[in-house]
């Protein structure tokens, strides 16, 4: 399946890329029924996500202690949430970030992106490095486990060639899996 469609569903398509969707989608029929496909499951997806809890109910023989009760039951309760983040975070989780190069060698290209799990998917255009081929990014990431996949000219998605852990996407592509790691 074409990546535009998830795009498109996502919202995560400049105006540009979105004219360019409409187009396809009025020449394409088989295009058109694929994005078809994919946002009737997307409604199926969002439709079984439950997006609020009933509010309890129970009875009290006086109407002045209900809305006493609400005000205080929240304050406990956000107040609880905030002790519990700040012990359980405070002072012994401190996020770091590393700087890390991303580079990739394709003369045969006008443009290279690039998009991960930390830039939320979002595309990032790279340097190229004078004449040589080359295209290069350096972004601070934070520690742990990132995908993300190049994409050349606007539409060709590629893993990087140099990570050889990868795994599979939605669309019958690839990602590569980089593991971040702070230099003590």
């Amino acid at each position: 399946m074409d990546s535009m469609i998830s795009l498109f569903i996502d919202n995560e398509l400049s105006l540009d890329e979105k004219t360019k969707f409409v187009k396809r989608v009025h020449e394409d029929r088989a295009f058109k029924d694929d994005s078809i496909e994919l946002l009737d499951q997307e409604k199926l997806i969002r439709s079984q996500v439950v997006d609020r809890v009933p509010a309890l109910k129970f009875k009290t023989r006086r109407a002045v202690v209900r809305p006493i009760l609400r005000p205080v039951g929240l304050f406990a309760s956000g107040l609880t949430l905030g002790l519990l983040v700040f012990f359980l975070y405070w002072p012994f989780h401190v996020s770091t970030s590393v700087h890390h190069r991303f580079v990739i060698h394709r003369p045969d290209v006008n443009q290279a992106e690039i998009a991960g799990t930390f830039t939320e998917w979002k595309r990032i255009r790279m340097n190229r490095v004078g004449s040589s081929g080359y295209w290069e990014i350096t972004l601070d990431l934070p520690e742990g486990e990132h995908r993300f996949t190049y994409i050349l000219d606007s539409h060709d998605q590629i893993a990087d060639p140099t990570i050889p852990t990868r795994e599979q996407d939605d669309f019958g592509g690839e990602n590569s899996i980089l593991l971040v790691e702070s230099q003590a």
